[in-house]
């Protein structure tokens, strides 16, 4: 097996400087894990035993330390909408033509907006794409009040100005 490259000089204080200024468990274990390698010399294995990690991920870290430096060890890049099939801004403007519809009290089929959101993206989409980029963008489900088909509004009403209470 081939000897680790070295860490920068200076990192053995940079990295205890950072030690005590970390405030969550992840980023305790990011630097502690830089940390034990230069300053006990341990190697990727025995480093992922005293932290409880994989060896692989402890030389992932201490390479993209070596390539980045600091900045490695603020945040790591996970999250996002990867697989979006519009920005969030193309997405409002998109939803920008349904919104006068909306506003004029018309009702709104998710279908509609379906089939129009697949003529701009280009291939089909499950109807759950739509109700998330719907409910992304602050747009719920307003559902008229029910009544009976055979309720008749003039005896309700006249019930109302009628009743003992």
């Amino acid at each position: 097996m081939r000897r680790p490259a070295p860490l920068p000089s200076g990192s053995k204080e940079s990295l205890g400087r950072l030690l005590k200024k970390v405030k969550t468990k992840t980023q305790f274990q990011r630097v502690q894990c830089l940390w034990l390698r230069v300053s006990l010399g341990l190697s990727s294995h025995d480093v992922a035993v005293a932290i409880g990690w994989n060896a692989s991920s402890v030389r992932h870290l201490q390479a993209q330390y070596l390539k980045e430096g600091e900045e490695a060890l603020r945040a790591s890049k996970r999250g996002g909408r990867y697989r979006a099939n519009m920005t969030a801004d193309e997405e409002s403007s998109f939803l920008s033509s349904f919104l006068e519809k909306a506003v004029r009290g018309e009702i709104l089929m998710v279908s509609e907006v379906k089939k129009a959101y697949e003529r701009t993206v280009g291939h089909t989409v499950p109807k759950s794409t739509i109700y998330r980029m719907l409910a992304r963008h602050g747009w719920r489900k307003i559902v008229p009040r029910p009544h009976h088909p055979k309720a008749d509004s003039l005896l309700q009403e006249e019930f109302k100005k009628n009743s003992p209470t």
